[in-house]
C-alpha cells in the first residue's frame, strides 16, 4: 500500500468517525431537550443515533464528556446576548431595556432545553459558562448606574434576578404575562435600587 492510499484512507475514516461522534451529539441534544439529561441514558442515545453502546462510549466514556460536548454545540448554536453591544446606549434604564428585551428572547428560544437541563444540571460544571454569562451581562448592566456600596449590591441583586430564565418563566409562562410585561415589572423592580444615595 503506498502512502497516497493510506493517507486517504485515514482521512476517509476520520471523516467516518467525526460524521459518527456528530450523529451521537445530535440525537444527545434532542434527547435531553426532550426527555432531559436525568432520564436519558448511554443505551436511549445510542438508540437515537443508530449506532452501538460501545460505539457512544468509544467517542464519550463518561457522562461529563458527553454533557460537555452537548452543552459545547448548543450553546455554538444558540450564541448569548452580546452586553458589549448595548454600552453605546447612553442611558442606564434603556440599555436595561434592551438587554433584558435579548434576554427574554433567548429565554424564549432556549426554552425547551433549559426547561429540562437546569433542573437537573444547575450546579453541575458544564453549567458553569452558562452562570457566568449572565453574571458578566449583570455587571455591564450595573456599571451604567452611579451607585456604589450597599446601593450597588442591591442593584445586582435585582439585575441578576431580572436576568434570570427561571424568572423569565416564572412571569411569562407560569404568570401569563407578555415578555413587554414582564419587562415593565423587571424594570420598575431594578430602578426602585438606584440612584439613591447611601
Amino acid at each position: 500500500m503506498n502512502i497516497m492510499t493510506r493517507s486517504y484512507q485515514l482521512k476517509r475514516r476520520a471523516e467516518s468517525q467525526g460524521k459518527t461522534r456528530q450523529k451521537i451529539i445530535e440525537a444527545a441534544i434532542e434527547l435531553h431537550q426532550t426527555k432531559g439529561p436525568a432520564a436519558t441514558s448511554m443505551g436511549d442515545i445510542a438508540a437515537r443515533a443508530k449506532v452501538g453502546k460501545v460505539t457512544v462510549y468509544r467517542h464519550f466514556p463518561d457522562e461529563a464528556a458527553m454533557m460537555g460536548a452537548c452543552s459545547g454545540l448548543y450553546f455554538q448554536r444558540h450564541p448569548f446576548p452580546d452586553p458589549d453591544a448595548w454600552r453605546s446606549i447612553p442611558d442606564a434604564v434603556e440599555m436595561l431595556r434592551q438587554g433584558l428585551r435579548e434576554t427574554y428572547a433567548y429565554h424564549r428560544a432556549t426554552e425547551a432545553m433549559m426547561n429540562r437541563v437546569i433542573p437537573y444540571m444547575r450546579d453541575q460544571p458544564v453549567m458553569e459558562p452558562y452562570h457566568a454569562h449572565w453574571r458578566r451581562i449583570a455587571d455591564v448592566l450595573a456599571a451604567a448606574w452611579p451607585v456604589t456600596g450597599h446601593i450597588k449590591k442591591m442593584l445586582k441583586a435585582a439585575l441578576i434576578l431580572a436576568l434570570s430564565f427561571e424568572t423569565w418563566r416564572a412571569l411569562v409562562q407560569e404568570q401569563g404575562l407578555t415578555e413587554n410585561q414582564a419587562i415593565q415589572l423587571m424594570l420598575r423592580l431594578v430602578c426602585d435600587c438606584p440612584p439613591r444615595p447611601e
